[in-house]
């Protein structure tokens, strides 16, 4: 982009157009980050105003399938991104919209509840203050809300965010029209009257509405919120691909479409400097960004206020995140000497048979932090208890690798076992290297199910921006 004038007049253009709020707390939202990476939150919403407070026309409304929004807003999608300090790769976590977690002030709801509490709250305190101005209302109690979010991912993640996009409902169309559709797969017809998806198998290019309806769909999916997060996945790894390999951003039409439709649609946190973040970024290929989803325990559960909710256990939410974006400035990971060199020879290969999604990828980190050489991770059949099975005359050392789970899983030999290699199958029993010390850490209040997510079938191989995967 830097090499033509026209692309440097667009972006300074669409740097100048841009809509930014006050929502990252004292010193965040620089272009340094203290540890020289970039955390950053992006969140949709199903706002019913574009990005400067306007309200949307019920033309546009109908058009988008919108209804009417009862004076909530929710976010429908949340995605933390880690991008190290060179922009060689990137990782973007999911976090299921009604993860049930503690939102600072409010006590323990749908982590999508965040934002409208917060922003219902401050609107009644602005109109109390004598706040009347409707555009002013919104612009603030939307940075209000935004705020809430934030502090709430951070506590969840362990991890502070330095930057904040969002955008709404008629953005998310607009731009997907800009960059001509984006190809996506499913894996079996798909017709649902709530969100308006009505799609055959297999692979399709869709924009606007229909792009809406691909990733809000959530009933009639075997896994429900868990496959529509997939579906946000795979939607966004799209986006990213035709943005970086097909020419969008040296192509004036598409830039110009696009600036325009991001004008219109997206919120940044203030201090952002979007050159500088770009230069950071220009070496990302396709194959370097990375989708995962954060582990769940349980998506049937049955909370005492909120209905059915997915139940997350922060602690090992903080150790998910921490495996893939590193620990904060001020923190320090696991010191080496409790790796033991000896470790290194035993390459550990992991089977997830917990029906808790992302444990496999989990247990791989946790166990090559402590030195392991790490295998390769899969899906197994379903089982009750873990255990571990080596190689004739391995019992040592899985041994070592049962200690460093925790839980005195079983150890056995098994000759389909190679050598050199543990094979760690995950049962439902797992509850995590620190499962002793952090006990109950991370249970909620109210009933329990035992009702685990189902998991799909590659839960352990993440998207990436290369290929077009069918999804359900």
């Amino acid at each position: 982009m830097g090499l033509t004038g026209y692309a440097w007049a667009a972006m300074q253009g669409l740097v100048n157009g841009l809509n930014y709020a006050n929502v990252i707390s004292d010193g965040g939202g620089g272009d340094k980050p203290a540890d020289g990476a970039r955390d950053i939150l992006l969140v949709g919403l199903d706002s019913r105003t574009d990005a400067q407070g306007n309200p949307l026309s019920r033309e546009v409304l109908d058009q988008l399938r919108a209804g009417d929004a009862d004076g909530e807003l929710n976010t429908d999608s949340l995605i933390f991104v880690h991008i190290p300090n060179d922009g060689s790769k990137a990782v973007a976590m999911s976090l299921p919209r009604d993860s049930y977690v503690d939102i600072p002030g409010y006590g323990k709801h749908k982590i999508n509840s965040a934002y409208a509490r917060a922003m219902l709250q401050a609107r009644k305190d602005l109109q109390k203050q004598g706040v009347t101005d409707p555009k002013e209302l919104d612009v603030k109690a939307n940075q209000a809300g935004a705020k809430e979010l934030i502090e709430t991912i951070e506590k969840l993640t362990g991890s502070t965010i330095d930057n904040y996009a969002a955008v709404n409902l008629l953005g998310f169309s607009e731009i997907t029209k800009a960059i001509g559709g984006v190809d996506v797969c499913l894996n079996n017809n798909v017709k649902d009257q709530y969100s308006g998806a009505n799609f055959t198998k297999g692979q399709h290019t869709i924009s606007g509405v229909e792009a809406l309806e691909f990733v809000r769909q959530r009933h009639g999916l075997p896994n429900g919120d868990l496959d529509r997060v997939v579906r946000q996945q795979v939607f966004m790894a799209g986006m990213a691909r035709k943005v970086l390999s097909a020419g969008t951003l040296t192509n004036p039409g598409k830039l110009s479409d696009l600036i325009d439709a991001i004008k219109k649609s997206v919120v940044l946190n203030q201090n952002w400097d979007i050159f500088g973040f770009a230069q950071q970024m220009k070496g990302l290929t396709g194959g370097q960004l990375e989708f995962r989803t954060i582990p769940v325990k349980n998506i049937e559960y049955k909370t005492p206020e909120d209905g059915t909710a997915i139940q997350v256990d922060p602690a090992e939410v903080k150790q998910f995140v921490q495996s893939l974006a590193g620990p904060q400035p001020g923190r320090t990971a696991p010191p080496a000497e409790q790796a033991d060199p000896a470790n290194k020879a035993t390459t550990v290969d992991v089977r997830n048979a917990s029906g808790k999604t992302g444990q496999a990828a989990t247990v791989a980190k946790t166990l090559e932090a402590k030195g392991f050489t790490s295998g390769d991770t899969a899906n197994a059949t379903a089982r009750k208890t873990t255990v571990i099975w080596v190689p004739k005359g391995g019992k040592d050392t899985g041994q070592a690798v049962a200690d460093a789970l925790g839980g005195s899983p079983t150890v056995q030999e098994d000759k389909s076992v190679r050598t050199g290699h543990v094979m760690v199958f995950l049962g439902s029993d797992y509850e995590g290297a620190n499962a002793g010390a952090s006990a109950g850490s991370g249970a909620a209040a109210g009933p329990t199910s035992q009702a685990a997510a189902p998991p799909p079938a590659d839960e352990d191989k993440p998207i990436t921006a290369e290929g077009v995967p069918c999804v359900n």
